[in-house]
Parts: structure tokens; C-alpha cells; sequence
């Protein structure tokens, strides 16, 4: 007897907006504004797991990125413990103190990570549906 294994996605569609929304360097206020409601709405959507599709919509676009991004972005345990750390900045780059030891990881190189991995399944769905195209003329 065969099982499959299916890899249950770990997303959190607050913390995916709270992330997009940090590395934007924008503030919640800002955030808020852009979407004409209140600061506070915006902290309680942040702590929701699930976001419900017209929303995620609305946030993706005031933050500028694609909904599936904030719906698919997954949790990594590294960085929910970076982001609920003090994190002070030197040269652009995050870093925790722990035991006077550093941490490197930059999330917007994670981002932007994430981003060329959309653009490259994307840019195959496009050619895929590009050949069955010419195979139907």
C-alpha cells in the first residue's frame, strides 16, 4: 500500500503581510491608510492565519506584490525566532545578539528569493500554455 507525501504548507497570512509590509519599511499607520482602515484593524489582521481572498487581495495590492505571494508564503521557524528578537541593524543587514554570536540572514534576500521563484514558475506556465497554443493551431 502506497502513501503520499503531502506536504502540508506552513503559511500564516498575517505574518506573511506583517513581513511584506517590514520589508517595504512601511509602518502599520501607513499601511492602514492606504487601505482606509485603522491601524488597529490592520494588527488584527497581522495575527490572523487565515485572511480571507478579497482581503489578501487588497493587501497585496497597497503593498504592491501578488496575492498568491501572501497566501503561499510559508513559515520558516528561524524567522518567526528572528522576528521576535530584538533585531538592531548594521549596514543594511539583520542582526540578533545570541550568546554574542550574529545572524546573517537578510529577509529581503529571501524575498527577493521567493519573488524569482514565482517569476520562474510563471514565466513555464506562460510557455507551456505558449506550446499547447501552437500545437492547437
Amino acid at each position: 500500500m502506497e502513501t503520499l507525501d503531502k506536504k502540508e504548507k506552513n503559511t500564516h497570512h498575517g505574518h506573511a503581510v506583517k513581513r511584506f509590509r517590514h520589508t517595504l519599511g512601511m509602518k502599520q499607520d501607513t499601511l492602514a491608510i492606504a487601505l482606509g482602515i485603522t491601524q488597529a484593524m490592520v494588527s488584527n489582521y497581522e495575527s490572523k492565519k487565515v485572511i480571507e481572498n478579497d482581503i489578501i487581495e487588497k493587501f497585496a495590492k497597497a503593498l504592491g506584490v501578488a496575492p498568491q505571494l501572501i497566501k503561499d508564503l510559508e513559515e520558516d521557524p528561524v524567522t518567526v525566532i528572528i522576528e521576535n528578537n530584538k533585531i538592531d541593524t548594521n549596514n543594511g543587514r539583520g542582526y540578533v545578539g545570541v550568546d554574542n554570536s550574529t545572524n546573517n540572514y537578510d529577509p529581503i534576500e529571501k524575498a527577493i528569493e521567493l519573488f524569482q521563484t514565482l517569476l520562474e514558475r510563471e514565466q513555464e506556465k506562460i510557455e507551456l500554455l505558449e506550446k499547447l497554443l501552437k500545437e492547437r493551431n
